[in-house]
């Protein structure tokens, strides 16, 4: 069985698709991107700046799910332009201890929703 998982503390969904779905144990985030769900608005000023809102999307997520960074197993980077791949390398680890890192694949995307920077989506266990 399939239980939607929602929180206001992390942006509304922009199309037919929930923030996250949780069945059983396991836990699959819908592609966060920098969107305030304070406000509405993304932020863009930097790449870093982008990349912390969507990680902290990701967290608000995992948080309305009874779960944190240490139960995520696997992520997805979808990033429009490889050359930011240092940046958002930096900000993403900030949120992993390395030696449990979650495993991962990044990849360079011609255009994301928004015309964002980068998404990231994430696979988590309890």
């Amino acid at each position: 069985m399939k239980k939607i998982i929602h929180t206001t503390k992390a942006p509304a969904p922009i199309g037919p698709y929930s923030q996250a779905i949780l069945t059983g144990n396991m836990l699959y985030t819908s592609g966060q991107i920098a969107i305030n769900p304070d406000t509405g608005e993304l932020v863009l000023s930097t790449i870093q700046e982008e990349t912390h809102q969507v990680m902290k999307n990701i967290q608000a997520i995992l948080q309305a799910a009874g779960m944190a960074f240490d139960h995520v197993i696997k992520t997805s980077i979808f990033i429009k332009d490889m050359n930011d791949f240092s940046e958002i390398n930096t900000v993403y680890g900030s949120y992993f201890n390395e030696p449990t890192a979650p495993a991962r694949e990044t990849v360079q995307v011609a255009r994301l929703p928004k015309d964002v920077n980068v998404e990231i989506s994430v696979i988590a266990v309890l």
